[in-house]
């Protein structure tokens, strides 16, 4: 083949990529409504949060107790946190699978008065097998809350409003399962167990 068609033909082939590549760095529809959506995300005071609450970068998490997927990708998280003292987990309870989903989010809720959120949370999400309403309040107890008060604590207005707030919120960014994760101003898209969590927190950084 003659230098200049091979020149050519070369050229052919790397347009779609260079294309790709420029198309990479110009923020998409759902980015921008993450950003548009960022106080809300972020800055939600009923929204409970893991590590370090100075963190510059959040993953943002809606989930299920109910959900295997959300309880697969916990350690990952835990481990992530534990190793980057920068970032901190913004979790937003979002109980859409079963009956119980709601009770569990409503006891994790009300745990935040009684300081044991994070405790409260892991063990949940820890737990193999059914979520019942025995193992819920069994695992209450387990952390050390007060179940009576628990109890009482979960008829709080406010926290359905805040359950109210985060299925407004989902459903405002186009997010309709569980686990969802936001990093940065991106939604985290593809099944969760491929999601590279240092890698995706490293690039939220950079930018």
């Amino acid at each position: 083949m003659p230098a200049i068609l091979f020149r050519i033909a070369m050229i052919s082939l790397l347009v779609p990529f260079m294309a790709a590549a420029a198309v990479a760095d110009v923020p998409t529809a759902s980015d921008e409504a993450v950003a548009q959506k960022a106080t809300a995300l972020l800055s939600d005071p009923s929204s409970p949060v893991i590590g370090n609450p100075h963190a510059n970068v959040a993953v943002i998490e809606f989930f299920d107790y109910a959900c295997p997927y959300c309880k697969a990708a916990e350690p990952r998280l835990e481990a992530m946190l534990k190793s980057d003292q920068g970032t901190k987990l913004v979790l937003k309870e979002f109980p859409i699978l079963t009956p119980e989903s709601t009770i569990a989010t409503k006891a994790a809720l009300a745990s935040v008065k009684q300081g044991k959120y994070t405790q409260f949370h892991q063990a949940l999400m820890a737990y193999k097998g059914p979520l019942q309403d025995s193992v819920i309040f069994d695992t209450a107890k387990n952390v050390g809350l007060d179940v009576g008060r628990l109890r009482k604590d979960m008829a709080a207005p406010e926290i359905t409003d805040e359950i109210i707030a985060n299925f407004n919120l989902a459903r405002s960014l186009r997010i309709f399962q569980t686990p969802g994760f936001i990093v940065g101003n991106h939604i985290l898209t593809g099944p969760s167990a491929d999601i590279d969590f240092p890698k995706a927190v490293a690039a939220a950084r950079a930018k």
